[in-house]
């Protein structure tokens, strides 16, 4: 009777690890594919505010080298 609860814990462990095995293939097939971690939260303001500080950052050390 101990060790009747090894019976659920062996499913749960698998589905558990298999979440975790799932996530990290995931994060790391993203970062393959873009070169960075995903930011999580990310919406189109952030992407449109990431692009307007490149684009500036990008402007003023093309004027401060000229």
């Amino acid at each position: 009777m101990g060790w009747i609860w090894m019976e659920a814990v062996l499913p749960l462990g698998i589905i558990a690890g298999m979440l975790c095995i799932m996530g990290n293939a995931q994060y790391q097939i993203h970062k393959a594919a873009h070169g960075r971690p995903k930011h999580i939260g990310n919406d189109m303001w952030d992407v449109a505010m990431e692009r307007r500080d490149k684009k500036l950052m990008e402007n003023f050390s093309a004027a401060s080298h000229s």
